[in-house]
């Protein structure tokens, strides 16, 4: 089974705490059986020598009498240390049986020794996990965060890259808008003269039609004061001269010939 790196840190914490529980069990194990060795051994002074007697009893009256005070021993660590009953449980195991039978002591001496074996268990197996998966999960690591700084120092280059290529086009378009400023005022200045010169020219044109005209109502005013004034001189001769129908009419016809090459010669 592959452990993904969460997977493995919960399972390394779990068995870290694991640990420490123990050891701290087999801390106040090694007190207690401190105690009641030391106990044992007051006991055993005060009481008179039966080396004889004591040599010949019974193995198995040794056996229950270990394993009573053993007992008696484990019911009160118990009781002072508030053990549930799966501890006792397994205080009176077949397997601390067995261990107490083969190293040949009570029962709260093999406890401590299955305790002190589990704790050893437990402490390779999170040994050997650790020296396994903990490399991978630091190479793995390390590779992720140089990983992180490539990205980052990329990002970091592309990110001065456009800061340089803006800049170079806000320079460049400090010179285009001068340029363009340029541009405008001479097409500005150029416009206004093209319009000044139309606005003469058109002024030039009002003028001349102006003089035109006034040219045209002068020599028709001169025409029909001539006319007038030809009608006003026949009238006056009619009065102070009578003549006939014929000679009128050949003075008339004089005078309007003479009248129209006066104004032949001034056309």
């Amino acid at each position: 089974m592959i452990l993904t790196p969460p997977s493995r840190t919960r399972l390394l914490r779990s068995m870290a705490g694991i640990s420490v529980f123990f050891f701290l069990l087999t801390l106040a194990a090694f007190s207690q059986a401190s105690g009641a060795s030391a106990s044992g051994t007051s006991s055993s002074s005060t009481e008179p020598q039966k080396g004889q007697e004591a040599k010949e009893q019974p193995k198995k009256q040794e056996a229950e009498k270990s394993r009573g005070f053993g007992e008696q021993l484990a019911e009160e660590t118990r009781e002072a240390a508030g053990e549930s009953d799966d501890t006792s449980q397994f205080k009176q195991s077949a397997s601390v049986v067995w261990l107490s039978k083969l190293t040949g002591g009570n029962l709260q001496h093999a406890y401590w020794l299955a305790v002190l074996l589990n704790f050893a268990v437990i402490a390779g197996v999170m040994f050997w996990a650790g020296r396994k998966y903990l490399p991978g999960m630091y190479r793995n690591r390390t590779a992720s965060i140089q990983k992180a700084m490539e990205e980052a120092r990329k990002a970091s280059e592309d990110a001065n890259r456009r800061l340089s290529e803006i800049e170079s086009r806000l320079s460049r378009l400090d010179g285009e808008i001068a340029a363009m400023t340029a541009n405008a005022e001479k097409d500005v200045a150029a416009e206004e003269a093209r319009i000044k010169a139309a606005a003469e020219a058109d002024a030039h044109k009002i003028v001349e039609s102006a003089e035109q005209e006034i040219a045209a109502a002068a020599k028709a005013a001169r025409r029909d004061l001539t006319n007038y004034a030809a009608d006003l001189a026949i009238s006056l001769a009619k009065k102070q001269i009578h003549v006939d129908a014929g000679t009128d009419s050949s003075l008339v016809r004089s005078f309007a010939d003479r009248l129209d090459s006066e104004d032949g010669g001034k056309n």
